[in-house]
């Protein structure tokens, strides 16, 4: 699968982005699709697992109860709604997705997906 994201701006903080991953070359269905972000000088952090066929989400300490996650069957695209934004949650998003057995946990490793998209830079000023 391929995968774009897009979606990446300036923003203030405070403010909210949406953040899309659109699949090419086949569906999403029984893929887990993550988001992973990396600042400049920082490892690659782990942002949001979805599981797409059961819609089950799993979201990293740092975003949860502001970062949400929605999608498009038609479109067959990711949505990352991320809300209530801080100058800490500027970097370079990425999408990422990897083949999902039913029932296996949530992937919240980057070593654990093999298809990326080209990442999306957010920047929030203060």
């Amino acid at each position: 699968v391929q995968l774009q994201a897009s979606g990446g701006g300036l923003v203030q903080a405070g403010g909210s982005l949406r953040l899309s991953c659109a699949a090419s070359g086949r569906t999403f269905s029984s893929y887990h699709v993550g988001w992973f972000r990396q600042a400049p000088g920082k490892e690659r952090e782990f942002v949001v697992c979805f599981k797409w066929n059961s819609g089950n989400t799993y979201y990293g300490n740092s975003v949860k109860d502001r970062f949400s996650i929605s999608r498009d069957y038609a479109k067959n695209t990711v949505y990352l709604q991320m809300n209530s934004l801080k100058p800490e949650d500027t970097a370079v998003y990425y999408c990422a997705a990897k083949r999902g057995a039913l029932g296996s946990r949530f992937s919240t490793a980057p070593a654990e997906y093999d298809n990326w998209g080209q990442g999306t830079l957010v920047t929030v000023s203060s």
